[in-house]
């Protein structure tokens, strides 16, 4: 009879034909889908040269995203992207997708129903986490890594303890999933799950829709975790339904499973969320951080780039204006969240407002591109890192929160919450500006 085990144990064993597995056991798995982008995938792809491999293992498992420097911002992002490019056509990869079809790579997957519940997914970029959220186990690794399993199918894990975060309460008006890891890795810490998998139960997860969920489980690598996975339920199948590509298997935690440490969390005491630099974990009320002026405002990313984050921006900006002063970046995580906000009105919105709109990309979250910041300057953004120097120069600072967080201090000039702002006016065009553009 194998040991009760915890889900991401299960995932693990299914994978090694094993029985079952513990945490600390090494396993070599068949991997069902490996991930690269732009920056990861040109050492990954000369792995596979250097191993001699004609092809990769199989053109349907292996998945490219140009999303980090594009589209392209200078020569050599754009040699970068064309290695990645010449590959996935010579090797027939299904999984690619051009600019203007793609999108932010860990909202594209789940958008396009590339990773189904049960899978074992690993990518080289850390917030490859973010698929646990659909019941599965992926995780970041090194480009090395992915490249060897490009090849052969196949890599190794050290089976990581878990950690359960019990989750209680219903989520109050105007707090998300962004505020729910914010608060969470504000109580643990940045190591507080160590190599761990990060496993999520209780009633309120029920009421979490499924973009709080890939919020949370995106975010998971900011607590140090390998791993951060929700249990199926109907709100996944929902989600699945007409849209993943293939059968799943759903892996559910044995009620005895040994725990490295239980949470128990009241959802409904947690307030709108801010993480002051220079760590996700340094985090305040946002009602308590009204002092804090900024400068730029960027809501998008693989945490909260999808289609609910952009509907909570557009409800805050809708017949408001930008702050003078105030630089407000927008920035669909996908060609289908981007074609969306035209049709829903959005994109009228936050041009009204006074917001810069981008086409799909990663470029401002890693201080790549479009929305750097200079010395002194101070960003609130709805990404997932606050590092020094994450978005531009080591003298700026990054304070991370929730879309709607992020829009209402973009139209106040400091870090607001929307119930701090004046009524929004009736939206109106200019007649002289409407004369013009006729």
């Amino acid at each position: 009879m194998p040991r009760p085990m915890t889900m991401a144990e299960k995932i693990l064993a299914a994978h090694a034909d094993l029985a079952e597995t513990h945490p600390g056991q090494l396993v070599e798995c068949d991997v069902d889908i490996v991930l690269a982008n732009d920056i990861t995938a040109p050492i990954a792809i000369q792995v596979v040269e250097d191993l001699g491999a004609e092809g990769v293992f199989d053109e349907g498992k292996v998945v490219l995203v140009p999303d980090h420097y594009a589209p392209n911002k200078d020569i050599k992002s754009a040699e970068q992207t064309k290695r990645m490019r010449d590959f996935a056509h010579a090797c027939h990869v299904a999984h690619y997708w051009e600019q203007g079809r793609a999108g932010i790579e860990h909202a594209l997957l789940p958008e396009q129903g590339v990773v189904v519940p049960g899978d074992l997914v690993i990518g080289a970029d850390s917030h490859t986490c973010t698929y646990g959220a659909l019941g599965a186990f992926s995780t970041g690794v090194g480009s090395t890594d992915a490249g060897v399993a490009m090849a052969t199918g196949r890599a190794w894990f050290r089976v990581p303890e878990t950690s359960r975060f019990h989750l209680t309460g219903s989520l109050p008006e105007g707090v998300s999933g962004k505020d729910v890891i914010l608060s969470i890795i504000g109580t643990i810490g940045v190591d507080g799950a160590l190599y761990q998998s990060m496993e999520f139960s209780g009633p309120a997860v029920a009421e979490l829709s499924m973009d709080d969920r890939l919020t949370i489980s995106n975010m998971a690598i900011e607590a140090g975790a390998k791993a951060g996975i929700f249990e199926v339920d109907d709100v996944t199948r929902a989600y699945l339904e007409g849209r993943a590509e293939r059968p799943w298997t759903e892996f559910h935690p044995d009620r005895d499973a040994v725990y490295a440490a239980t949470y128990e969390i009241d959802i409904s005491k947690i307030e709108p969320t801010v993480a002051w630099p220079h760590l996700p974990s340094n985090t305040k009320p946002v009602a308590e951080s009204r002092e804090v002026a900024i400068d730029q405002a960027v809501i998008g990313s693989c945490t909260n780039g999808r289609m609910s984050d952009m509907r909570a921006a557009a409800e805050v900006l809708k017949g408001r204006q930008v702050a003078p002063g105030v630089r407000c970046i927008v920035i669909p995580a996908t060609q289908a969240v981007w074609r969306q906000c035209v049709d829903e009105g959005l994109m009228d919105v936050f041009v009204e407002a006074g917001c810069a709109v981008s086409t799909p990309t990663c470029g401002p979250c890693l201080g790549g591109y479009m929305g750097i910041l200079a010395e002194g300057e101070r960003a609130v953004s709805s990404t997932n890192r606050n590092f020094v120097g994450r978005m531009g120069s080591p003298a700026s600072e990054v304070y991370l929160a929730s879309p709607a967080v992020c829009a209402a201090s973009a139209v106040a000039g400091h870090l607001a919450l929307p119930k701090d702002l004046a009524p929004a006016a009736s939206p109106k065009t200019d007649p002289a500006t409407a004369k013009e553009l006729a």
